[in-house]
């Protein structure tokens, strides 16, 4: 991402179904004096706007949430149809695009601030400081493909609550969401270009990242973000850069529950989630029983065509990404570092759900993320060994364990040093107003929309 920008007046972005290759939308390319104007007047928008009450701003959002309930069909038929999504999870992701909305009005009603005496010791000035919390101006939102309306809202949803402007630059692969949702908010009554959307690839972004901008909040991987948080300068930054996520099965877990979460964790969106199981830690005394229960039930994931509403699982967001899942897949089988279960082909962008056993710490498919329906097992004998083994990786997203031992959940949330710790639950659990994010190379700050608020705010102290 450190090309300089080479922008065409009149380019369009053509999407196409992953599943079919059908044409389902173009849009117009942003260029830069097209993305400098969208800054520029989401300045001007914002001026208006950070004097603006949280009742008012509470009142937008629960506007639009309303209009996505009542657009709801057919968002998720344009989400299904632009990055794959079976129709059901679009259906589940548009249903948490407004709760998240609703969470950050709520959220705007309770961006209290403080008072501190400044006479704590001896000698200390009689004074009372006040802390309030303001707008930091206009935020940047970049996403990905993968949930292109939740994970905008979960940016602009707090961003607005705190009083900013909002311009979006969505997934050049599914764009069509976003776009779908600024015209929402026109339609609720937003005032005029608090919230715009701009489009592009890695050119767009940077440019947009280069702008007199306030906050930038990206969704991506490590590589690109870094590029935008160099791009960025003195910029505040709130990235969320992705996870090699464990999940962890202890002998006296409930393997069936266990074995459900697997499959739902890795198997959801074809296994493009960044909280996704990407490395199944199984202890030896249950790794026989569990793998069998596994394998029967990843036997009866039906996946094809996303738009149908029995299909459990749709293809990968495009063909290259299913030849970069093959890639890895094939790696790893070849350099024995691990032994293919079931799966482990695709037609097209089409992933047949995959399981390999034996999997080596240094395996291709788990030595980096791995976007794809990949189950990868790995086993151990203690606690400790496999925390060792995780803590050492580079990401730190989240992390499942499952086990009713107190003593072991001590350990485990302890021990690991990743964001979040899920009991009983796979790593890709997610609430909308907690906070969601991790340590090292998997990002900068925290989602979640009531932690968002205050990192999307500029305290200010006023002494008296």
């Amino acid at each position: 991402m450190t090309q300089v920008a080479t922008f065409k007046a009149g380019s369009t972005i053509t999407v196409r179904n992953p599943f079919n290759g059908e044409i389902v939308g173009e849009i117009a390319e942003s260029t830069l004096s097209g993305i400098a104007a969208a800054v520029a007047r989401a300045k001007i928008a914002q001026q208006e706007f950070r004097r603006s009450t949280p009742a008012l701003r509470r009142s937008l959002l629960s506007a639009l949430a309303a209009e996505i309930a009542a657009d709801a069909e057919e968002l998720a038929r344009i989400i299904s149809s632009e990055m794959g999504k079976t129709i059901r999870e679009a259906r589940n992701e548009v249903r948490r695009a407004q709760n998240t909305l609703k969470l950050s009005g709520d959220a705007a009603t309770f961006l209290d601030g403080e008072a501190l005496h400044c006479a704590i010791v001896e000698g200390g000035a009689d004074r009372l400081a006040t802390i309030t919390y303001e707008p930091v101006g206009v935020a940047a939102a970049i996403t990905p493909f993968n949930y292109p309306l939740n994970l905008l809202c979960h940016k602009l949803g707090p961003a607005i609550a705190a009083g900013n402007a909002v311009v979006a630059k969505p997934s050049p692969k599914a764009p069509l969401a976003a776009e779908r949702l600024c015209a929402l908010a026109e339609r609720s009554g937003w005032p005029r270009n608090l919230f715009q959307v701009v489009h592009g690839g890695a050119d767009t972004a940077l440019s947009l990242a280069r702008s007199p901008i306030n906050l930038l909040s990206f969704t991506g991987g490590p590589t690109a973000g870094l590029a935008l948080k160099n791009a960025t300068g003195l910029v505040r930054c709130l990235m969320e850069l992705g996870g090699n996520d464990p999940l962890f099965v202890m002998p006296d877990a409930d393997l069936d529950k266990a074995v459900a979460t697997t499959i739902g964790h890795r198997f959801e969106i074809a296994g493009q989630s960044c909280a996704a199981v990407k490395k199944l830690y199984l202890h030896r005394d249950i790794e026989r029983a569990f793998t069998e229960k596994l394998l029967a039930e990843v036997d009866a994931v039906e996946f094809g065509d996303p738009s149908l509403d029995d299909t459990d699982m749709g293809p990968l967001i495009d063909a290259a990404a299913a030849r970069n899942v093959q890639e890895r897949i094939d790696a790893t089988i070849a350099g024995r570092r691990g032994k293919l279960l079931t799966g482990g082909n695709h037609a097209g962008a089409l992933f047949a759900p995959t399981v390999i056993s034996e999997i080596a710490a240094d395996a291709p498919v788990i030595a980096d993320e791995t976007f794809g329906p990949v189950i990868a097992i790995r086993t151990f004998n203690e606690a400790a060994e496999a925390i060792a083994e995780v803590n050492a990786g580079e990401y730190g997203l989240q992390a499942g364990v499952f086990t009713n031992d107190h003593a072991v959940i001590k350990q485990f949330s302890r021990d690991l040093v990743v964001g979040g710790v899920m009991i009983n639950e796979g790593p890709d659990f997610r609430a909308e107003h907690v906070p969601f994010g991790g340590v090292k190379r998997s990002g900068l700050g925290r989602e979640g929309v009531r932690i968002a608020l205050r990192e999307m705010s500029e305290p200010k102290v006023v002494i008296d």
